[in-house]
């Protein structure tokens, strides 16, 4: 082993003191439950909103039961899973969780990034993103213990400014380089089966509903920013507001320790004794809604041309049909039958495995940033997303058209 383990080892100690005041200081932020954010004083919910980022960056609900206790997630990434091949399959690195010791190493070479044991290290800074670690001294050498996932894993990504992969945490960005299938099909605990499915899925892409009802169907990995006011937040606009989806998948999905109950669904699954989730979703919700959707980039579109495609979408496109006022959705107040899906017939269908049945309008700020479209992510780009429209509908819109209606689409 080189001598990565050593200088690693020495920095994160050095830098446990500092990282415990830390914590201290956020846990005094919060307290309780909080509330949903209505009648909060501008303190109390920047407070309840830092409480939220923490929960979505860094807490389990428990869920170290399914990903250690069930999957044995932590036997694999400890001994075999190293940085290079934790970027490859999309996971991402806190560049800002990285001491300037080991900042200086990665660039220097002398920081192992094809072994395991940096790996094991990272996680013990807290520096990979959505995976949280416990890291314990067995044998006179630090070894992962536990492992679970936040929120973060799949609704985060980092802005590469330290190298591709590493960087600034994007909290809200869909992380559209994350491979879930490839991750979990690496569970010593799964059979041939059942990996199988999980490595057809593909980068930026989970089925929340294959470990429900048995089909594969995966759909692309939404953002979670841009949501302030839409009470539909999912692709079936199966529940009100966030809460709801953030208990479906940290009880269903995350497998965090509480209940989720939907009678739609016919389902009911409750987690271990205590409730881990609960107290936690005014918090987490009130973070969410904090987070806007990024401005499309300056030169990234042809400011005439978008100008051109705003009076498309509102004319011969019919998109402000549906993609409705400031929010660029009806969600608020309908949802649409199967057949108004640019990405239906499918089979299965995924709104026919959902609550609703039903599609909703999905809101269009920060459409630049999630490529690729349509929730099966069968679109590559926005001009396909205008030309399917074009083709599927009869719109006759011209190529002209076509292009300048994309133009106005990167402009959001």
């Amino acid at each position: 082993m080189r001598k990565e383990l050593g200088s690693l080892g020495a920095v994160i100690a050095a830098a446990a003191a500092a990282t415990a005041a830390a914590a201290l200081v956020v846990g005094c932020g919060g307290g309780g439950s909080g509330g949903g954010g209505g009648g909060l004083s501008q303190e109390d919910q920047a407070a309840l909103v830092a409480q939220g980022q923490q929960i979505f960056r860094f807490d389990t609900f428990g869920d170290e039961a399914q990903w250690s206790d069930k999957l044995r997630m932590h036997e694999v990434v400890g001994t075999a899973v190293s940085p290079e091949a934790a970027l490859a399959v999309g996971l991402k690195v806190d560049a800002q969780a990285l001491p300037a010791a080991v900042v200086q190493g990665i660039q220097d070479g002398s920081i192992d990034l094809k072994s395991p044991a940096t790996t094991v290290a990272l996680l013990k800074l807290d520096a990979v993103v959505g995976l949280k670690g416990t890291v314990e001294t067995v044998g006179g050498k630090d070894a992962l213990t536990r492992l679970g996932v936040t929120c973060a894993l799949c609704h985060s990504t980092v802005d590469n400014s330290f190298a591709p992969g590493i960087g600034k945490r994007l909290d809200g960005w869909p992380n559209r380089d994350l491979d879930p299938g490839a991750i979990i099909a690496l569970s010593p605990a799964l059979d041939a089966a059942r990996k199988a499915v999980y490595l057809s899925w593909g980068k930026g892409k989970y089925d929340p509903r294959f470990n429900i009802d048995g089909l594969s169907k995966p759909v692309v990995i939404p953002p979670a920013y841009g949501l302030e006011g839409i009470h539909s937040v999912t692709f079936t606009g199966d529940g009100t507001d966030i809460a709801y989806w953030n208990r479906y998948v940290a009880v269903t999905q995350m497998g965090g320790q509480g209940s989720f109950t939907d009678v739609r669904l016919n389902l009911s699954i409750t987690n271990g004794t205590v409730d881990l989730v609960t107290s936690k979703l005014p918090a987490l919700q009130a973070y969410q809604l904090s987070l806007k959707a990024p401005p499309a980039p300056a030169g990234s579109f042809d400011a005439a041309a978008a100008a051109r495609g705003r009076l498309v979408f509102e004319g011969a496109g019919k998109c402000v049909t549906c993609h409705s006022g400031a929010l660029f959705t009806d969600a608020n107040s309908m949802l649409h039958p199967p057949g108004d899906s640019m990405a239906e017939p499918e089979v299965p269908s995924y709104a026919a495995r959902s609550a609703t049945r039903m599609y909703r309008t999905s809101p269009l700020r920060g459409v630049w940033q999630h490529a690729p479209y349509f929730h099966d992510g069968s679109a590559a780009t926005l001009e396909d997303v205008a030309s399917t429209y074009n083709t599927r509908q009869s719109l006759g819109l011209s190529p002209q058209q076509i292009s300048d209606l994309a133009q106005y689409l990167k402009a959001q």
